[in-house]
């Protein structure tokens, strides 16, 4: 009855004229404070899950049952607090998204997120993202809307178009992801204030915004957002970065050696092995390109 609950309060914020800010968590400590600071819901972080549960970088490593199983975890944390959950691609092909709806609904999420990438996915803030066709997502987007057996359970559709392809062919992708079901639309990296604006101005459905710090998107204040139109601003490193911060500034107090990064997301990606990860993906493709 809990999860009904917290759902059934989701959609009706939904509704209601106040931007809806969810904090990223990613562990049970993490939902739990969100929870005890009078948040209105949490936003489970693909890349938080990744890099502070498993050490890795927002690349596409982690399989479903990861991630279902530390959604589950951190329903519980946060109790009558609705979770947005990151449901990556959908981990596959429309029937592997039936069961991944299936698999985070039963964990207790009030939202789920799925979006227009290629497998395997990456951070919405790194370069060079490539895209399933916009008729193949709507088959995954279908599916999982078919899939829901509780109809308080919201479907998110993510497109990450705005980098390869541009605004207007986000913005495309988005009306035609919100013709076809989608309870809410989220057009990630908008790069400035007039991308913003657009997109409230031009794609019709309920709006979700990501804040990432040093990311692509300008920070922008959640009474501006509210003007605007949209419903729920996610910030998934509201936790994560000040974790990762004190944690160097700790260990460098200890007599640890400060390692070097990039600025921005990529930079907390390099500190769980980004850059290593990254070679081999290249050492293999080069080897699939050459016919070895």
């Amino acid at each position: 009855m809990m999860t009904i609950t917290a759902r059934a309060r989701l959609r009706a914020l939904l509704t209601e004229g106040d931007l809806i800010t969810a904090p990223g968590v990613f562990d049970g400590l993490s939902a739990a404070l969100v929870a005890r600071t009078g948040f209105k819901a949490g936003y489970l972080t693909g890349a938080g899950v990744a890099v502070a549960g498993f050490g890795l970088p927002d690349i596409g490593l982690l399989t479903q049952t990861e991630m279902t199983n530390q959604a589950r975890i951190v329903a519980e944390a946060l109790g009558d607090v609705p979770l947005i959950a990151d449901a990556d691609t959908g981990y596959g092909e429309p029937m592997n998204v039936v069961r991944t709806l299936r698999s985070y609904e039963k964990a207790g999420v009030a939202a789920i997120q799925l979006e227009d990438q290629a497998f395997p996915k990456k951070c919405g803030h790194l370069p060079d993202k490539e895209l399933v066709t916009a008729d193949e997502f709507v088959s995954k987007l279908s599916a999982a809307l078919d899939a829901r057996t509780d109809p308080d359970l919201l479907v998110i559709a993510r497109t990450d178009a705005r980098g390869p392809l541009g605004i207007d062919e986000a913005i495309d992708r988005a009306n035609r992801y919100a013709q076809a079901g989608a309870d809410i639309i989220f057009l990630e990296a908008p790069e400035n204030l007039d991308e913003i604006e657009q997109i409230a101005r031009e794609v019709d459905a309920s709006l979700l915004i990501n804040m990432v710090q040093g990311g692509l998107t300008p920070d922008t204040a959640p009474d501006k957002l509210a003007a605007l139109g949209y419903r729920i601003a996610i910030h998934p490193g509201a936790l994560l970065a000040p974790y990762v911060l004190h944690g160097l500034d700790a260990l460098g107090r200890l007599g640890g050696t400060m390692p070097e990064a990039t600025p921005g997301p990529q930079g907390l990606f390099e500190l769980v092995g980004l850059r290593e990860w990254s070679a081999i993906g290249e050492r293999y493709r080069d080897k699939t390109k050459d016919g070895a």
